[in-house]
């Protein structure tokens, strides 16, 4: 009786920090477009009247409002990864990731990039789930290798882990922190080095531990880093 008491409890307060979340994200959305209005409005109609420092302003609202938009955008697609129902069917696991990396090198066209993805692959899971998971793992993987001359991004099989990986030869990071990879808004890069949400790891964390799988890394600072990830 009493696990079944907790087990309520968790239930009930999961359902209300999602219906949290998903309530503050979507409101949040209202005043982030008035702002950006406002602001594109001052910068078009009174370019001839703003100096150059007021434009550096306007120019910094702007982009802070729609960096405020990616994090709420961000934030809606964790929340909805905890409240889609599973679904796992049979799929090729090497197609989607190749379909993935084709769209990683359109993006990324000024990036000489190479990403191998070993062929044959195959899972029972839930396709829309995984592609989220694996989009930013590989995303990732070639956002932190860009700065190389030749960014190298790898995604297979490992036998010995018996898990699939994605690795990079990109800026690596101190396995010092590792514990706080898979933490939403915990970010072991600075927003000027590398742009992001800082939200992709617990995304793809939220995704393998819906599958029951478990996901960790190994790296070190300007040497790379390899993610693997199971799928009970």
């Amino acid at each position: 009786e009493r696990v079944q008491l907790r087990t309520t409890e968790l239930v009930t307060i999961n359902h209300e920090l999602e219906a949290f979340s998903y309530s503050v994200s979507h409101d949040l959305r209202a005043p982030l477009r008035t702002i950006d209005g406002f602001s594109l409005a001052l910068e078009e109609d009174y370019a001839g009247v703003v100096d150059d420092a007021g434009k550096d302003y306007i120019r910094r609202v702007r982009s802070a409002v729609q960096r405020m938009g990616l994090l709420i955008d961000a934030l809606l697609q964790l929340s909805r990864i905890t409240r889609t129902e599973l679904v796992r069917e049979d799929f090729d696991l090497s197609e989607m990731a190749e379909s993935i990396a084709a769209d990683l090198k359109e993006q990324n066209h000024s990036v000489d990039l190479t990403i191998h993805i070993e062929p044959g692959l195959r899972v029972f899971a839930d396709p829309r789930l995984l592609h989220i998971g694996l989009e930013n793992l590989l995303g990732n993987a070639v956002k932190f290798s860009s700065k190389r001359p030749r960014a190298v991004v790898d995604f297979g099989w490992a036998p010995e882990q018996k898990a699939w990986f994605v690795r990079d030869n990109g800026a690596g990071f101190d396995m010092h922190y590792a514990d706080k990879l898979f933490n939403a808004f915990n970010r072991l890069h600075g927003d000027k080095d590398f742009k992001g949400s800082g939200i992709g790891l617990a995304t793809v964390a939220r995704v393998v531990h819906r599958h029951h799988g478990r996901i960790w890394a190994d790296s070190a600072v300007d040497y790379g880093a390899t993610f693997w990830f199971t799928l009970g």
